[in-house]
């Protein structure tokens, strides 16, 4: 029988002096009140409109998504646009932006969202949180962001630079689980100032307590893309994209590698409902 291993004791959530917090959420509110960022997705509350810049930048930089963001909000205004929208055409829009799966996942949750409209009516995204993260690719923090952004809920989201400015400025362990960490931004969220609160967080993270300068560094890291199997997943995606529907050793002589994992890729690929194969011929699904 193997030897009893002890659970390590979680951190309890550190005490919060309300004058300090008092302290912060003035500071930083009034310092965002000089010098917020100017982004296309503040100026809108639609739901959806604030749901595709919250995809969109899940692991990609606000300056590669503004141009992106905007030519799909304009070609895909609605959920009723995007739904009608054909995947591959979907895809070709989110190029550059990488992790193709986010697009589709924004594509289903849209077709989703269509098929739960009320008869006559537009369809729009629930304005809860257990009704968010019940759509496709929706989980629990994009869902409390669009609640945050679009409806000024009074609820809160910790993102990397959320959690950065709270460990700095409220002192807290750097290893602070998730849920304790959750249950300080949730402690320290100003009543009815939620958005302009996590507008706030973010610039503030992003402008002044970057990660080199405090040297909090996120939980995980991503590892190098060239040559890596996300690397060879989005080139196999562009070249269905580009040139159409392609045969397996086709593929592998473009991407100059073995048939065999052309073959695995595809097989992943198309669990992840980006791409069909019939036979040994790949296509955009």
């Amino acid at each position: 029988m193997p030897p009893h291993r002890a659970t390590p004791p979680r951190r309890p959530i550190p005490p919060l002096a309300s004058e300090r917090v008092d302290e912060l959420r003035s500071r930083l509110l009034d310092w965002h009140a000089a010098n917020r960022r100017d982004l296309p997705w503040r100026h809108t509350r639609d739901p959806y409109a604030v749901l595709v810049s919250e995809i969109m930048l899940q692991q990609t930089q606000v300056p590669r998504v503004i141009p992106k963001y905007l030519e799909f909000v304009r070609t895909y205004a609605t959920l009723e646009a995007l739904a009608d929208g054909p995947l591959a055409e979907v895809l070709r829009l989110w190029r550059g932006l990488g992790y193709n799966n986010r697009a589709e996942r924004l594509w289903r949750c849209a077709r989703a969202s269509v098929a739960q409209r009320p008869p006559g009516g537009p369809a729009s995204l629930p304005a809860t949180l257990e009704g968010l993260v019940a759509l496709p690719g929706i989980g629990p923090y994009t869902a409390r962001a669009v609640l945050i952004f679009s409806h000024n809920a009074d609820v809160a989201a910790v993102d990397a630079n959320v959690r950065r400015v709270l460990t700095r400025e409220l002192e807290l362990p750097t290893d602070l689980s998730p849920a304790a960490l959750q249950a300080v931004a949730d402690a320290v969220l100003p009543p009815g100032h939620s958005r302009d609160w996590h507008n706030a967080l973010m610039d503030y993270g992003s402008l002044v307590l970057t990660a080199r300068i405090t040297g909090i560094s996120p939980r995980t890291r991503q590892g190098a893309f060239e040559g890596s199997r996300r690397w060879y997943r989005s080139r196999l995606l562009q070249a269905l994209l580009d040139d159409g529907p392609q045969e397996v050793v086709t593929l592998a002589r473009l991407l100059d590698t073995d048939p065999g994992f052309i073959d695995e890729l595809a097989r992943a690929l198309e669990r992840d409902g980006l791409v069909l194969r019939q036979e040994d011929r790949v296509a955009v699904a």
